[in-house]
């Protein structure tokens, strides 16, 4: 294992959002959205740098004040539409300006507030420790109703049947595949060396970091935030249980 190797948090927060106006900034069990993630990349062990990139100036002001240091974006790159890639490319490039090239760069998004510095340390220690791989993204499993040969679909006289030609043979849980699905994704981690070759945030080989339902609510929506409250206080809750802290 490999500690010694230069890694870079990348925190995109951009001030505009659909779902939820302000969102990165919604409050969470009284913080702000980033401030769970924020929380994770400041008690990482293996994080060797972190930069808020934002457009933003209430979302830059709070990164400072959190003690994380704050890259400004311009607004052609914080629009709906704008791919991460860009985002990420276009900070590598102006840090490689600087003479900063890290072995490999971390993608925190703060929608993912129900993930730890234990995911992030847990993550990228398996990437160091893998020789062949390229990379590591966090996963979930899919609940296997919604697997793609159980899914159904309605036909032209109302009627439906299943999507896949051979869902019918799929009796029994027990022989339905264990697919997943990325949550969020809370973590991607890819050595910045394969970013450049392939373009990928996956690069050629990349390794699945498995999550649990609880862990990996991705907020996008009121609903969303809803959910990774009443799980963060069942958290804090359970903690507080442990230490013998509770009080009703």
């Amino acid at each position: 294992m490999d500690k010694k190797a230069e890694i870079l948090c990348l925190i995109p927060a951009r001030g505009g959002s659909k779902g939820i106006p302000g969102k990165n900034m919604a409050k969470l069990c009284s913080k702000p959205l980033l401030y769970y993630t924020f929380n994770a990349t400041k008690n990482s062990s293996y994080i060797s740098r972190t930069i808020l990139s934002t457009d933003d100036t209430a979302i830059a002001e709070y990164g400072k004040t959190s003690g994380i240091e704050v890259h400004k974006r311009p607004k052609e790159l914080a629009g709906d539409d704008t791919p991460m890639k860009d985002v990420i490319k276009y900070h590598l490039s102006a840090l490689e300006e600087e003479g900063y090239v890290p072995d490999i760069f971390i993608l925190l998004q703060p929608t993912s507030p129900l993930r730890t510095a234990k995911h992030v340390d847990e993550a990228l220690q398996a990437l160091l420790n893998d020789d062949a791989a390229d990379a590591i993204v966090s996963v979930v499993d899919v609940p296997h109703q919604y697997l793609p040969m159980k899914i159904m679909e309605k036909d032209e006289t109302g009627a439906i049947h299943f999507y896949a030609a051979d869902g019918e043979k799929y009796t029994t849980r027990q022989k339905l595949p264990r697919l997943y699905a990325r949550n969020g994704a809370a973590i991607y981690a890819v050595y910045l060396k394969a970013f450049k070759e392939t373009g990928s945030l996956y690069g050629k080989r990349c390794l699945p970091y498995e999550m649990k339902q609880e862990e990996s609510v991705d907020v996008d929506t009121p609903f969303d935030l809803y959910i990774a409250e009443c799980l963060m206080w069942k958290r804090m809750g359970d903690i507080a249980m442990k230490e013998g802290t509770f009080v009703l």
